[in-house]
């Protein structure tokens, strides 16, 4: 999400953080929402060029820097380059990318024997049925990747309807990302990685909370409104994420507007103590004073 996306004709860089434990391979990770601060314009440059790609990219390794060790950087293959990638591991960080299906990925994918394709998990850990995992026989590192990268591939039966590209081999659909993460079980790394698709649900969100349009012509002003409404959207995220419960939990920012940001009240002070009054009958009433309880226990930063 960037305030020159369309004034550049770029691909910006879907990417988020996950917080994991040196176990990851074996438990659920924690995603934590990642908020990218625009950056300064950089000289025009032409539909294609990594330029606007390799500034983000940089801007985003260091910001997760903050979040300490443990982190996994999962992006689309926007974030499939040897800049961000040898960024993300000098400061310590696995990385998780989603990697374009050339020639020699095909290749390499046709050579695969059907007795190493592993079913693919649900985000339930359970077998999907009609989708298997495989490592690919690729030489990474030769090729400048970092140290350790390798390549896995998902095929998977296409629902009913879609329509195959000329690639797709014996009615298989293929994705591939890349990785330094280690470990045997690749169906579960490959798991965490499509766990990646959240970030859409982010940027559906983000454009309900002021980023469907930029109201200015020139950059600094439109960065400032950026500013503000990754900021309310990070509020909103971490508001549902600790405070609320159930369906609230998870709804839209236009319902949770109208459910609970918009609902009428009255603040008095009385004896030194401030009471919010709300509406009797209000449904929701009660989850907003949940809420409001759960906010008290969180423990107080030093």
């Amino acid at each position: 999400m960037r305030a020159r996306t369309a004034a550049h004709g770029h691909k910006p860089l879907q990417s988020d953080g996950v917080r994991r434990s040196p176990q990851a391979e074996a438990t659920p990770a924690t995603v934590v929402p990642v908020a990218v601060a625009p950056v300064a314009p950089l000289s025009p440059v032409g539909p294609g060029s990594l330029a606007p790609q390799l500034g983000e990219g940089r801007q985003r390794a260091a910001q997760a820097q903050a979040l300490g060790p443990g982190v996994l950087v999962r992006a689309d293959s926007g974030g499939a380059s040897h800049d961000f990638l040898d960024r993300v591991v000098s400061r310590g960080f696995r990385f998780s990318v989603g990697f374009d299906l050339t020639e020699p990925v095909r290749e390499a994918i046709l050579t695969v024997p059907e007795q190493a394709w592993r079913p693919a998990q649900t985000q339930a850990g359970e077998p999907r049925e009609g989708a298997a995992v495989a490592e690919l026989a690729l030489e990474l590192e030769a090729n400048g990747w970092p140290a350790g990268t390798r390549a896995i591939c998902r095929r998977e039966r296409p629902h009913p309807g879609a329509q195959l590209s000329f690639t797709d081999h014996n009615g298989y659909r293929f994705q591939v990302f890349i990785t330094n993460q280690q470990g045997k079980r690749i169906e579960r790394l490959e798991q965490l990685h499509r766990q990646h698709a959240v970030v859409e649900d982010r940027i559906r969100c983000g454009k309900d909370t002021g980023l469907r349009n930029l109201p200015f012509q020139k950059f600094a002003p439109n960065a400032a409104w950026l500013e503000l409404a990754l900021l309310g959207q990070d509020l909103l995220a971490w508001t549902q994420r600790l405070l609320l419960t159930g369906e609230l939990a998870r709804c839209e920012p236009k319902r949770l507007r109208y459910r609970l940001l918009h609902v009428a009240g009255r603040i008095t002070r009385h004896a030194r103590r401030v009471r919010l009054h709300l509406p009797r009958g209000w449904p929701w009433g009660e989850a907003l004073l949940a809420a409001f309880e759960r906010l008290r226990a969180l423990p107080q930063p030093p």
